[in-house]
């Protein structure tokens, strides 16, 4: 099995994926998605956590062979960052949301010397908007950010608009295409259940999809 149907088929396992079309989750920004991912999960199964490390090692050394550094989004990015940069034996930092507000105020944690080359290392791409600013922090600090690995991304036109439009590429483990037909493969959805998942992703904000 590929490793994108492999983690897809973890994550639904799991329930670090809910698929609910017909009952939708709100999320923090108020669109109404027939999906909610929370990686975090996937930390308290060792055997599901290794499959990640290792994805990530192996796409890593394929994609960004040049890395010299990892780097983590705060927070969820950080345990990942960690045990990737360990097992690739590669110093490892991370980004704060904002600016420390004691101490010396940092926002980047870690030593990242001026041209170093980095790899940004997130659990989830939904639109792009956090992991936009670590990568503009790095940038702003002399990093030379090779690009961006994460778990799982939902496939949303406004993740591939914002990384074009501050030129950086992006690689993850799994995508929502996979999940969905992984789903249906393993009847965690029925085959009507398909129509309301496809339309979502189209335009999230747009909730005819619900009616479909």
């Amino acid at each position: 099995m590929s490793i994108e149907k492999t983690v897809a088929k973890n994550l639904l396992d799991i329930k670090a994926v809910s698929l609910q079309p017909n009952d939708p989750f709100t999320w923090a920004s108020g669109i109404k998605s027939p999906i909610y991912c929370d990686n975090r999960l996937v930390l308290s199964f060792p055997e599901k956590r290794s499959v990640v490390v290792q994805g990530f090692v192996e796409l890593i050394q394929k994609e960004y062979s040049e890395a010299e550094v990892i780097v983590g989004t705060a927070t969820a990015g950080i345990p990942w960052g960690a045990m990737v940069a360990d097992k690739m034996e590669k110093p490892f930092g991370y980004v704060r949301s904002s600016n420390k507000t004691h101490g010396k105020g940092n926002k980047i944690e870690g030593k990242i010397e001026k041209g170093a080359k980095v790899v940004v290392v997130e659990d989830l791409i939904s639109t792009g908007g956090s992991v936009k600013d670590v990568i503009l922090s790095l940038r702003e600090a002399g990093a030379e950010v090779l690009g961006v690995v994460a778990i799982f991304t939902y496939l949303l036109p406004a993740s591939s608009e914002l990384f074009d439009s501050i030129a950086c590429s992006f690689k993850t483990l799994s995508n929502y295409d996979v999940l969905i037909d992984v789903a249906l493969e393993n009847a965690y959805i029925k085959e009507n259940d398909l129509e309301k998942l496809k339309a979502w992703k189209k335009d999230p904000k747009d909730e005819s999809w619900m009616k479909k």
